[in-house]
């Protein structure tokens, strides 16, 4: 009985032996890829990185710093917003400033008076105030309208407004918040940001890539250079229109928050743009890999 026992058991053990053999050498399908990796459109070409920013005739985005330091009173934009220039952004909290526009707008009204009164009598009878005592008056007037003039020019500067038609990208700050022509604290990466970056209306964007320093030879002639670019994690691929090389060979700054970070390679910028219309997947910031070839 016992060696039957023993029999049967070493029987079950060489089946789940060759039955477990079987399950764990049966070879897996691979899973077919999310995306096809990006590769080339042209048969000769060079890849740049590349990052999304508004379509600017020069420059890349703009950059919103206030002129005076204070505490954010108001922000009347939200991100996405059209806007037309003169729109008012954002207001610094300007009691101080006011109050001191105000005095300057007393002294103004002091002076006035005593020239007024001073020129009325000298008028009357030139011999009841000296002509010096007028010139003076007179240098107070225009000396108090000066500091009223810049004191006002001051309080506009706490309120800040768009410089151009365009779209609100991005908003850096909040109400309550200290800010300085440095701009707004960032305790993410303990720099700086500007308070607000706007761009041109989205019907366009601009692609700048960076071309590696042993690369620009193999750059065609301007009027000869096509374009493609590939988003990263999809099998979008968008061809690009050529608008300018930026003819300035710069430090590589690493596309990422720490824009202080260089590394030791040199690059070329180069400017594309293309349509928006049909891409709601793309937005500037965004990285982008970019094959750049010949017509």
């Amino acid at each position: 009985m016992r060696n039957r026992i023993l029999f049967s058991l070493a029987i079950l053990g060489v089946i789940a032996g060759i039955v477990g053999a079987f399950i764990f050498g049966a070879t897996k399908k691979n899973p077919e890829p999310l995306f096809k990796p990006v590769s080339s459109p042209y048969q000769s070409s060079i890849y740049a990185n590349g990052i999304i920013e508004s379509d600017q005739p020069g420059g890349s985005n703009i950059n919103i710093y206030p002129e005076v330091s204070g505490q954010i009173s108001t922000i009347t934009v939200h991100e996405g917003q059209v806007i037309s220039s003169g729109s008012l952004l954002f207001s610094i909290e300007d009691s101080v400033q006011r109050a001191n526009s105000d005095v300057a707008a007393a002294n103004e009204k002091s002076a006035r008076n005593q020239y007024e009164k001073r020129l009325a009598s000298y008028r009357l009878d030139p011999h009841s105030i000296s002509k010096d005592s007028l010139d003076t008056a007179k240098d107070n007037l225009e000396q108090t309208h000066a500091q009223s003039k810049a004191a006002n020019a001051l309080l506009k500067k706490y309120s800040v407004t768009s410089p151009v038609d365009g779209v609100v990208l991005a908003v850096n700050t909040t109400t309550g918040s200290y800010v300085s022509p440095q701009g707004t604290y960032n305790p993410y990466t303990q720099g700086f940001d500007p308070i607000l970056i706007l761009g041109n209306r989205q019907d366009s964007l601009a692609v700048r890539c960076y071309v590696d320093e042993i690369l620009i030879s193999r750059l065609p002639p301007a009027e000869h250079i096509r374009a493609e670019m590939a988003l990263r994690g999809t099998d979008t691929r968008i061809p690009l229109e050529f608008v300018r090389i930026q003819p300035y060979v710069s430090p590589k700054i690493q596309l990422s928050n720490q824009r202080q970070e260089k590394v030791d390679l040199r690059v070329l910028p180069v400017i594309f743009r293309f349509s928006t219309k049909g891409h709601t997947d793309v937005y500037p910031g965004q990285l982008v890999d970019v094959f750049i070839g010949p017509k």
